[in-house]
């Protein structure tokens, strides 16, 4: 018989037997490249008994908590080879993994194939990837790879113009996306006016764009974030790659520092077509040239150190009259902390800088202007179990305004010194945020990011009478500029006026079976930074400005909602999305506003509403020879800038208008097929309703001289945008693996010779009188020719 004294005992002990047959162990590490060791980002971990798994980081590491036990490991990345590993579970391990992109046998690992399928399991939607080997099979202008240029044969994304490097994102404005490369910010991306980006593709490891659903790390932009990491260079072996082409020629260089714990990697690229002007005895030019650099140290299995800097330069030149150079630099040092198998760390100090440059010396005009910033930041992710994984950080933005410098260029210039009014500004903000896989149907992503921006001296402010920096002329109804009662003077670093927002993020996913779910989506960002700017996309000329008192921060709020599946054993992939998106205190100007070296910026601007709604669907061939997409949005986007009062109009009498970044519909398809080893053709052809504009309804003559009158804003629109374009890759010797490997490109932009409106605009014919339109086409058809190579 037992005594009750042995009761407690008893219960105690299995209490004890529970607990441990219930203890939880974690597997942990790093997977990488095979043959470079570079670390792998967004490689899916998949454990089928407990149907739970996690992805690596932006450096590679993976932690997964499970019940102690015998599982099997499946890693999946797309262009490389699954593996399949049993694992036996009864203590904390640490494991690196190496995939590799060909065929191998492992001791106890099985090799399977992989496909491009969409994930439906996870709670990321409106998020797309593009893998390197994809964006160089692209046909593009001038026959060099182009990573913005890719993205806009994604759904919600379109052109931000003929000829601009912009981009726009659900009916957003180019300056609403924030563009990151290392984690540092870049301010115009764009080389030679929008014909190349600054993304050398020799350099890139790893993209992907938020258009919604955007994590709570990510903040300062209204619209979208594009991600991008360059590669961390070969720690196993030297290489050198690169690729000859018609107007420019690139070249990457990659190695160990030492083998297996550090290594090195430098790129450049550099056009010269200005050369084969000067044969002709034509005195224009216009070129870039760009350096990409990387390196890395791993001190131990928890400490590695990264550099890594970019520094690229445009010049444009016209008859030695007007000359032009602009560019980004940027540099960050990275610190990689392991502090246990389940906490990872990242320590970010960031530099970014772009400068602008412009000289006319008919006048003796020299401007310069730029926008300086230095970033600090501390990210940390921390697996707590299987089923929770905590995001949380802060960072620190210091930011440099410099709006313009005007010098004479020399003793008989008619310009005298100027400086407009520099400025400064601070952007603090914290994070926290959990991803949540609540059963095996249901997934949360959920978080808030607090930011806060504080306008900071030295600076001398005007004040207003009733802070109406714009006034309404009653009698003649139009706005004016207000007139400044007075000044205000604050040192350096004293607070003008600040800002704090809370931006909740939530996304899900309902798993309705093994090849299908929904998930929906919302999120608030705050843009503290506005690009002043009359025109619907980016060039260099375009000013940053910070909030302050009369230009209040960009708020967005973002709902999204959709539908995805896998179907014929993931041969394709359907995505179905639905969104609406609101934008308070957008940017608007008044009539005539004068934007250049203008010091009281806040004399010609309203604060007015967007909102931007849509669907968009893409379906994807993820293997087989012939693969690709097809990609369709049909969406609105519209501004309002109402009445201050009952007396005033607004904009456009108040009423909405599309937007500059407006486009019904958008249709995009590519696809790749391969003949054999030896020959891949690919074919892209995208159809867009044109740009919105707004076109003279008539005319008047006042003393001889006519003027046009106009309808409302944006009523009308530019002709319809699209053109076809091939090209065919032939690889001489696909069977060699090792020393020299070359291929050849060849390509045709705009196949039938289409000739887009980048602009229209209206004149007198000179010989009958009669009032004419003048279409400007940029592009017409370009054929094109690459050799690539590496060794």
């Amino acid at each position: 018989m037992i005594s009750k004294k042995t009761i407690p005992l008893l219960l105690l002990f299995l209490s004890s037997f529970s607990a441990f047959s219930q203890q939880k162990f974690t597997i942990s590490g790093v997977i990488s490249d095979a043959s470079t060791n570079e670390t792998m980002i967004g490689v899916n971990i998949y454990i089928p008994e407990l149907k739970t798994g996690t992805t690596t980081n932006e450096y590679g590491f993976y932690s997964l908590t499970l019940p102690q036990g015998n599982y099997t490991l499946h890693i999946e990345y797309i262009g490389f080879q699954n593996l399949e590993e049993k694992i036996e579970l009864r203590q904390n391990i640490k494991k690196n993994y190496k995939l590799s992109g060909s065929e191998q046998q492992l001791k106890e690992i099985v090799v399977t194939a992989n496909k491009k399928s969409t994930d439906i399991k996870s709670t990321e939607m409106s998020v797309n990837k593009l893998s390197m080997a994809t964006i160089k099979k692209m046909p593009v202008v001038m026959g060099e790879p182009d990573v913005l240029k890719s993205i806009l044969l994604l759904p919600g994304v379109t052109n931000a113009g003929e000829g601009q490097g912009g981009f726009n994102v659900r009916g957003g404005g180019a300056d609403q996306n924030l563009i990151l490369l290392d984690e540092a910010i870049i301010f115009n991306s764009s080389h030679v006016f929008g014909f190349f980006s600054v993304f050398n593709p020799d350099a890139i490891k790893d993209l992907k764009l938020y258009k919604g659903g955007i994590p709570a790390r990510y903040g300062g932009r209204a619209s979208s974030v594009l991600d991008i990491y360059q590669k961390e260079g070969n720690s196993n072996s030297f290489h050198m790659n690169g690729g000859i082409g018609l107007i420019s020629s690139r070249l990457l260089a990659e190695g160990p520092i030492v083998k297996d714990k550090g290594s090195f990697l430098i790129g450049g690229r550099a056009s010269y077509a200005h050369l084969f002007l000067k044969l002709i005895d034509n005195a224009n030019s216009a070129f870039f040239y760009d350096l990409n650099t990387k390196l890395n140290y791993k001190f131990n299995d928890n400490n590695s150190l990264y550099a890594s800097g970019y520094f690229g330069r445009d010049f444009f030149n016209i008859s030695k009259q007007f000359t032009n150079n602009y560019g980004n630099s940027t540099f960050n040092l990275r610190w990689n902390h392991l502090f246990s198998d389940r906490h990872f760390s990242n320590l970010s100090a960031i530099f970014s800088d772009y400068y602008y440059g412009l000289t006319f010396s008919q006048v003796g005009f020299d401007w310069r202007s730029g926008i300086k910033n230095f970033n600090l930041k501390y990210d940390f992710k921390y697996y707590l179990n299987d089923k929770i994984k905590l995001n949380y950080g802060a960072n620190s933005l210091y930011y440099k305004f410099n709006p313009g410098t005007i010098n004479p260029m020399d003793e008989n210039s008619t310009i005298n010194y100027k400086q407009l009014d520099k400025k400064n500004a601070w952007e603090p903000s914290v994070y926290l945020e959990a991803e949540h896989q609540a059963s095996q149907k249901i997934s949360f992503l959920y978080g808030v990011r607090f930011s806060m921006f504080y306008r900071l001296g030295a600076s001398t402010v005007n004040l207003y009478e009733n802070n109406q920096t714009v006034t309404f002329n009653d009698q003649l109804k139009i706005y004016e500029k207000g007139i400044p009662i007075g000044t205000k003077t604050y040192g350096y670093n004293d607070v003008i006026t600040s800002f704090s927002n809370w931006e909740p993020r939530f996304a899900t996913t309902y798993v309705l079976n093994d090849d299908s779910s929904i998930k929906a989506s919302y999120n608030r960002m705050v843009q503290y930074l506005q690009l002043v700017s009359n025109t619907s996309s980016p060039t260099p000329l375009d000013i940053w400005t910070p909030s302050d008192q009369y230009i209040k921060p960009q708020i967005a709020d973002q709902t999204a909602v959709g539908y995805f599946k896998n179907f014929k054993n993931d041969m394709y992939s359907l995505e179905v999305e639905s969104f609406y998106k609101t934008v308070k205190n957008r940017l608007d100007y008044i009539d005539g506003a004068d934007l250049v070296a203008n010091n009281a910026i806040e004399q010609v601007i309203l604060n007015g509403q967007l909102r931007a709604y849509g669907l968009e669907l893409m379906l994807r061939k993820n293997s087989g020879k012939l693969n690709g997409w097809i990609a369709y949005t049909l969406s609105k986007s519209e501004q309002r800038t109402p009445g201050r009062t009952t007396n005033e109009p607004g904009i456009n009498n108040g009423d909405w208008y599309k937007s500059g970044y407006h486009k019904l519909h958008n249709l995009a398809v590519t696809s790749n097929y391969s003949f054999n080893q030896k020959w891949t053709v690919s074919g892209n052809f995208i159809f867009q309703t044109g740009q919105p504009v707004t076109y003279p309804n008539g005319q008047y003559v006042y003393q001889g001289i006519s003027v046009p009158s106009f309808d409302s804003r944006n009523k009308n629109t530019l002709p319809l945008y699209h053109h076809l374009d091939l090209s065919a890759t032939y690889v001489p010797r696909p069977e060699k693996r090792k020393d020299w490997q070359s291929e050849w490109v060849f390509g045709i932009y705009n196949v039938y010779n289409r000739q887009n409106a980048a602009s229209i605009r209206f004149q007198e014919n000179e010989q009958t009188g009669a009032n004419e339109a003048v279409r400007l086409s940029i592009f017409g058809i370009v054929p094109s020719v690459s050799y690539n190579f590496k060794f």
